[in-house]
C-alpha cells in the first residue's frame, strides 16, 4: 500500500478544494475523485475539472445517477426548490439520502485499485446543516465498516471534522489557496461561481462564513 498516494473526494466546491491542497501539501500524490449525481448545480463539475487541469491533479467523475432515482431532493429536482431555513425538527430537502454512504464506497474500491487505503473527505460536524452523513461517529463507523468489506486498511481523514467555515476560510489562507477557492470554486446550490447567488444555504454558509474569518482573523 502506498502511503504518499491520497484520494480526495472532490466536488469542486469550497471545502473539497480547502482539502485538496490540504493533501497536496502532504502526499506525494493526490488524486481527486467527483460525482455526477444528477445534481442541479453540475457546473460544479466543471469548477472541479479545470482546478484539477491547472494544478495538475489526476482527476475521475463518477457516474452515480442512480441516487437521483432513489432519493428525490431539492439539489437533483427542478421542481423542488431548496428550503430557504431548515424546517423545524426536520433534515432540510438538501439532504441526499446515502450521498456520502455511497460516495465513500466507490472511493474506497477506487483506492484498493490505485493501492491506498487513504481517504480525503470535508464534511464538518461542526458546519453540516443538520446532514447525518458528516457527523465524526457515521465516517467512523463506514470506516470500520469498509475494511471489513474489503480485508484492506482504509484511512478515512476529515480535516474539517472540527473547525467551522471561519476557520475553514482560515486553513485556505494558511495554505495560500484563499483567491482561489473564493473565485474559483462553486458551493452555490443554484450554479453560480465564486460568491454564489447570495440566496440559498450554501451560499449564506459560506458568506457568514467569510465574513466571520475577516472579523476573527483578519482585523
Amino acid at each position: 500500500m502506498n502511503k504518499d498516494k491520497a484520494l480526495v473526494v472532490f466536488s469542486g466546491g469550497q471545502d473539497s478544494t480547502t482539502c485538496l491542497f490540504w493533501a497536496k501539501e502532504r502526499f506525494k500524490e493526490v488524486i481527486a475523485v467527483s460525482f455526477d449525481y444528477g445534481q442541479k448545480h453540475k457546473q460544479e463539475l466543471d469548477c472541479a475539472k479545470e482546478i484539477c487541469k491547472k494544478y495538475g491533479v489526476e482527476h475521475y467523475i463518477l457516474d452515480l445517477a442512480l441516487l437521483n432515482q432513489l432519493a428525490p431532493n431539492s439539489l437533483t429536482r427542478v421542481d423542488i426548490e431548496v428550503d430557504k431555513e431548515k424546517p423545524e425538527g426536520e433534515l432540510p430537502n438538501s439532504f441526499v439520502d446515502g450521498r456520502n454512504l455511497l460516495f465513500l464506497s466507490f472511493v474506497a474500491v477506487l483506492a484498493k485499485q490505485k493501492g491506498t487505503g487513504t481517504i480525503i473527505t470535508g464534511v464538518s460536524q461542526s458546519d453540516f446543516s443538520g446532514y447525518p452523513d458528516c457527523r465524526d461517529v457515521f465516517i467512523k463507523s463506514l470506516n470500520v465498516t469498509l475494511n471489513l468489506a474489503m480485508d484492506y486498511d482504509f484511512d478515512i481523514l476529515t480535516p474539517l471534522m472540527w473547525i467551522d467555515k471561519a476557520d475553514t476560510w482560515k486553513m485556505a489562507d494558511d495554505l495560500g489557496v484563499l483567491e482561489l477557492v473564493k473565485n474559483e470554486t462553486l458551493t452555490c446550490y443554484n450554479g453560480v461561481k465564486g460568491d454564489g447567488c447570495g440566496e440559498c444555504p450554501s451560499c449564506t454558509l459560506r458568506r457568514n462564513g467569510y465574513e466571520e474569518f475577516l472579523r476573527r482573523y483578519k482585523k
